[in-house]
């Protein structure tokens, strides 16, 4: 009953053609003919309706060779034609749904398992092992509360965010991050909402409330993408004017040849453009589905047509070229300052920047059991450093040309490769500096090495830290181009100043927010990155794996490749026919069925977006290194 009320023009259809046999069996012949006729023109009326308002908006169809054919048929006689074309073009959305939920398969499939309840404990406490028996109230995920104690029996979904407090536990994050195999997580390690239970119940802490939760913002995401359209979704249109012409004037030539207005209807017959109109959505849904398999979500179907067109690549450093986790490697004192609370007040003065080092600054400090003082005036500079005031000293911590600025006699730290200095200043007086450093990402060399293989030739450091340094990562990676000491606004210019397009940027903090926004494609490492950024980009990865951003770009040319690939068998095999008919070897009965068998084949084609084809071998010479030959390098 469903899919009758879903498909009416199908059922309809359907349910006249059946009544036409009738009567034909029963020997009304005229009586069928006229049912028949008057079926398929009201059909044809129906769609000209939407062709006219297609054409008044500027946007030419080959809908119109449809309107066409169901007319000539019908004004030839070859009634039979006419109702097998109308079944045809219906039956063709029915099976472009079908083939486009077969496409969403793993879009749907994260979108069905969203969790709506929660097992939470009463008055559960962290320190305790188990919960008393009936200890538990079911509770919608939504009602659950950060610091909340949750029980996830095998084989549930994990409802939110949150960390193991069970000894260990299994859980498979296949829908999450496309790894196959099952992971394990100990005591205090933490684990994602969306990820399945394995075969023993689990306690855990919730992190994160429903809407701030890891599959939460997967699942919107999802959603928004599964919703779009894809300018390449009404590609045959580019073709529209060709193909029609092509087809009027073989049906026209048919016709004066043979001197019978019948060859002119069956050349239209075969002519009727559905697998063009099929094969593109299909593909597109198919290459979006591959990517979030894995691990990448697209917002918008469009994206993969210009991810498969990218000719350069963006980056930021701090997060996406390194793992944005620095630590801490030293603290240098310029005077009586001990070590200690140099480090104090500068995790003091960082509590007040955003930026990952400030963080890092605050850890080090935490760790050696260092209390904060709080500001009474407090200024991010923006990846310059901080200024705050205590009591009313005033401390400055960032950048030496910064610090100098409110504490002359800065002495820049001698560092070894890839380390970074975070100078402070307080009261006016140059005391110090920290000596931080950070590890290059493992897959960062494998990851511009498969984008040049892919023929990103063009790559782009874009970055707040100093030249020399930057070009020092510039060379571990094999970076073409560094664009050093770049506020957000500089590196908006720089994407916009890049000749070779289209140009996509890989970032993860909120201050690359902008330029994010003003790329061709922006790309937000999701999986620690901010929320603005993730909100700001095309496409997010979901996991802390850099190579994604290759992997996302050979999706894109995959599936741009499989979706002309299927216009064009589309095209080849009608154009097949139509000479064929115009020669009068294809009756129009015979040729309304075949066009089923057409969209057959398109959509089977374009069903191998769903794979992902063929990996790209990086050229010799670019393997990735191995770890021991990777510099840790750090800047701020």
């Amino acid at each position: 009953m469903k899919l009758v009320l879903r498909y009416p023009l199908v059922t309809g259809t359907v349910l006249a053609l059946a009544a036409v046999v009738l009567l034909l069996v029963s020997g009304q012949p005229a009586i069928a003919q006229l049912a028949a006729s008057g079926y398929a023109l009201a059909v044809a009326a129906y769609l000209s309706v939407g062709m006219i308002r297609r054409l008044r908006s500027g946007h030419w169809g080959i809908d119109i060779l449809a309107v066409t054919a169901i007319v000539s048929t019908v004004l030839v006689g070859e009634f039979i034609a006419s109702m097998i074309i109308v079944l045809m073009l219906a039956g063709g959305t029915a099976l472009e749904d079908f083939a486009a939920g077969r496409a969403k398969g793993e879009l749907s499939a994260l979108l069905a398992r969203v969790p709506q309840t929660a097992h939470r404990e009463r008055n559960g406490t962290a320190n305790s092992s188990t919960a008393e028996n009936g200890a538990h109230e079911d509770v919608a995920a939504t009602d659950v509360r950060v610091g909340d104690i949750l029980l996830v029996k095998p084989g549930e979904v994990v409802p939110l965010d949150g960390v193991l407090l069970s000894d260990a536990g299994t859980f498979d994050e296949s829908s999450l991050t496309g790894e196959s195999m099952p992971v394990e997580r100990t005591a205090g390690e933490g684990i994602m909402s969306g990820s399945v239970n394995g075969e023993a119940a689990v306690r855990m802490r919730v992190t994160a409330v429903m809407e701030d939760s890891q599959y939460s913002r997967i699942v919107a995401l999802v959603k928004e993408a599964s919703e779009s359209r894809a300018p390449m979704v009404r590609l045959a249109d580019r073709y529209a004017i060709p193909f029609t012409a092509f087809a009027y004037a073989l049906g026209a030539i048919a016709w004066i040849v043979s001197g019978s207005p019948t060859r002119f209807a069956e050349v239209l017959v075969v002519a009727t453009p559905c697998p063009l109109l099929i094969a593109a959505p299909v593909a597109f849904l198919g290459g979006m589905s591959q990517a979030a398999k894995s691990g990448i979500i697209v917002k918008y179907a469009g994206v993969l047509e210009q991810l498969g067109k990218v000719r350069t690549a963006a980056f930021d450093k701090t997060g996406t070229l390194t793992y944005g986790r620095p630590s801490l490697v030293a603290v240098v004192t310029a005077d009586s300052m001990g070590q200690d609370e140099l480090l104090r007040i500068a995790g003091s003065a960082e509590q007040y920047s955003s930026h990952v080092l400030a963080a890092s600054v605050m850890e080090a400090a935490t760790a050696r059991d260092l209390r904060f003082e709080t500001a009474s005036e407090a200024l991010e500079h923006a990846t310059h450093g901080v200024r705050a005031v205590f009591d009313g000293r005033e401390v400055v911590v960032g950048k030496p040309s910064f610090v100098a600025e409110y504490a002359p006699g800065v002495v820049e730290t001698d560092l070894h490769s890839g380390q970074l200095a975070i100078y402070v200043g307080v009261a006016g007086v140059y005391v110090g500096a920290l000596v931080m450093s950070d590890p290059l990402r493992a897959e960062a060399r494998r990851t511009l090495a498969e984008l040049s293989a892919l023929g990103v030739t063009e790559t782009v450091m874009l970055t707040g830290d100093a030249l020399a340094t930057a070009r020092h990562i510039a060379a571990e990676v094999g970076l073409t181009d560094v664009r050093a000491e770049c506020l957000p606004p500089d590196k908006v210019e720089a994407v916009k100043s890049l000749k070779r397009r289209p140009v996509m940027m890989v970032g993860d903090g909120v201050n690359d927010a902008p330029v994010l926004a003003v790329a061709d494609v922006g790309i937000a490492m999701g999986a620690r990155g901010s929320t603005a950024a993730g909100e700001s980009a095309d496409v997010v990865i979901i996991l802390d794996d850099l190579s994604r951003a290759a992997h996302a770009v050979r999706v894109g040319q995959r599936t741009v490749r499989v979706a002309m690939e299927s216009i064009w068998i589309g095209i080849v095999l009608s154009v097949g026919l139509m000479v064929a008919a115009a020669a009068g070897y294809v009756p129009a009965i015979a040729g309304a069925l075949s066009q089923e068998l057409v969209d057959l084949a398109t959509i089977l084609n374009a069903l191998r977006a769903l794979s992902p084809g063929r990996k790209t071998t990086p050229p010799a010479g670019q393997a990735e290194p191995s770890t021991s030959a990777i510099t840790r390098t750090v800047l701020r």
